[in-house]
Order: C-alpha cells, then structure tokens, then sequence
C-alpha cells in the first residue's frame, strides 16, 4: 500500500536498527555466561555445530523425503536437549532460562517489519498507520473526530435536512471505506466538494474520511487553504518561514488524498489563484482524488475564482450539500442552559 514514503523510509530504518540491537544484546548475554558459566561454551559449540547439520540434512538425501524427515528430528531432538541443558545451568545460576536468547520486540516478525511469507507485519502497519496520523496534518483531530461520534441529533428538526445530511454521512463513510487511486484500467475514487454554512461539520467528517483511509494504509495530507496557499508563498517569494522536507511542495500534488479545508479565506489574487489551479488540475491529472471544503456557494465560488477552476470544481468534482443549522451554535446555547 502506498503509505508516506518518508514515513516508510524512516520506520524500515528504525525497524533494520531494532533487529540490529536485538542480535547485539543477544550476544552481549551469551558473552557475561560463557564467562561466568564456562560449561555453557561447549553446549554452544554443540548447538551451531547441530545447527549447520540440520541445514546440510535438508539439502541432502535426494528425493527419500522419510530419511531427511527421519534425521531431521533426531537432530531437532538432540537441539532440544541441549537447550534443556543450558536452562538447567543458568537457572542453577541464578538467570533466567532463556537469558542467552534473542528477545525481539515483535515476535512475529523477529523486528524485522515483515513476516516469512513476505506479508508486512501488524506491528509495522500500526507504526506506519501512526506516522500516517501525525504527518496529515490533523493530529489530535482525529483522535476526536470520526463517523462514530459525529451526531445527526441536531439536524432532527427539519426532515429534508435530516434525509439529506444522513445521506452526506452514507456516502462519505462509504467513499472512506472504498478509497482507491486511478489507474490506466481502473478509475480512482471521486473529487468531492463540501459546501454548506460555517458549524455543519465538513472538518469533522474530513477528518473521519482522513482517519479511515489512513487506516486503510494511504497517505492523506489535510491543510486550509490559506495555509497552501502560504506554503507556495514561502517557496516562490523566499519567505523566512521557508519550506522542511515533510512541508515539500510536492507532496500536495503527489500525496494520495489531499483534504483542503476552507477554501475562500485566503487571499484571492493571480499568485495564489494560479497555484490553487495548478494543484486541482495536476491531481486530477495524476488521478490523486482531493476533498475541498468551502462555505461559498457556487455564485460566489464563480466570482472569486478562474473559470478554469470553477469548470473542474462544479465539472469534475462530486459536491455534497450541507444544510441545517450552525451546530457549534447550537452546542454553545445548549451549554449556557
């Protein structure tokens, strides 16, 4: 799956340095009780010499698979024994039985990110899944947000508000759940265009859209628009904030679902227009599926924008209608009650 590749990178490397440190404290063990336990050096010769046996048995024999079985468990048996032994000598010492052993953080996939069939490991995807949270750009967010917690209690009062905000809910989580990217045979998931009033909760179900395709081992990248919109600031007129290599310009054209929040409350002029269009347009063309958030209708969308960008929007871009009432409002007033 496609998660951040720089994430990747730097948990493969964390992943190489754990299996490392493992195999050294491993060693590091068995040198403290060979010294201490000199009667452990010889049951360690004993155990590499079984330990290559078994190898050379396994390639031998030909096609009398019952004769490798055969010699293959006496030698298991004989590795047993031994290890028997050296149990019974570190416990009379005082140290654990399996002291010398290797002790990974994840057994399943001895640290090493991945299991013996080849598969990725739980314990990788939960790291990467992780990375993936903090690097979106949400953090705590989505910890906060999701489809679970997000109520449609406040849209009751009005049915055709109730039906249609039920329906945005359906049609996000299901969007969320089967996110796929574009291909020469398949097309990717839809552009979508959140438009409604301030408080009806377009951030919170991006976040939960965000979290679920996280989840699903994607790269999502959240922004507001005047925060993009200062990023290719920074780049083209030398801002002294400048640009780090997680905040890489390329990553809003490249990153797998690109959420960007509030579009309208930036400042409107060729610059920033021209670098709106340039990311809209190069996505599409990528077929990198890209939520926008706004709270302008489609005549005032007209007026501030190119015709170039409006043409995408309301052309190529799924648009979801939120309707009701100002929620956080609502919330405020029922908590001075």
């Amino acid at each position: 799956m496609p998660y951040n590749q720089q994430n990747y990178r730097r948990i493969r490397q964390e992943y190489e340095t754990k299996y490392l440190t493992a195999r050294e404290d491993a060693e590091r063990r068995r040198r403290e009780i060979e010294l201490l336990i000199p009667d452990v050096v010889a049951i360690h010769r004993e155990l590499s010499r079984v330990g290559l046996e078994i190898m050379r048995v396994s390639l031998e024999h030909g096609d009398d698979a019952a004769a490798r079985e055969s010699a293959i468990a006496a030698l298991r048996q004989r590795n047993e024994s031994l290890l028997k032994q050296r149990g019974e000598l570190l416990l009379a010492a005082g140290f654990p039985s399996d002291y010398t052993e290797l002790r990974y953080e994840c057994p399943a996939c001895s640290d090493t990110g991945f299991l013996d069939d080849g598969r990725m490991c739980r314990c990788m995807k939960q790291k990467l899944r992780m990375a993936g949270y903090e690097t979106s750009g949400l953090g705590n967010l989505l910890r906060e947000q999701s489809f679970d917690n997000y109520s449609l209690d406040y849209f009751k009062n009005d049915e055709k508000t109730y039906r249609t905000m039920s329906a945005v809910v359906r049609m996000l989580r299901d969007w969320a759940e089967n996110f796929t990217l574009g291909d020469a045979s398949h097309p990717a998931s839809d552009n979508l265009l959140l438009v409604g009033g301030t408080g009806l909760g377009k951030t919170h179900l991006s976040t939960a859209v965000a979290k679920t395709v996280l989840d699903g081992g994607h790269d999502v990248l959240y922004t507001t628009a005047v925060g993009m919109v200062a990023a290719f600031e920074a780049e083209r007129f030398g801002n002294s904030t400048g640009l780090t290599e997680e905040s890489d310009l390329n990553r809003y054209y490249n990153v797998d679902l690109l959420i960007i929040d509030d579009l309208g409350t930036e400042v409107v002029n060729q610059f920033t227009v021209s670098s709106l269009f340039n990311v809209i347009n190069t996505r599409m063309n990528l077929r990198r599926p890209t939520i926008i958030n706004t709270n302008l209708m489609q005549e005032e969308l007209r007026r501030r924008y190119w015709d170039r960008i409006t043409s995408r929007l309301f052309g190529e871009y799924r648009i979801l209608l939120f309707l009701g009432t100002d929620v956080r409002a609502q919330k405020i007033r029922e908590s001075r009650k």
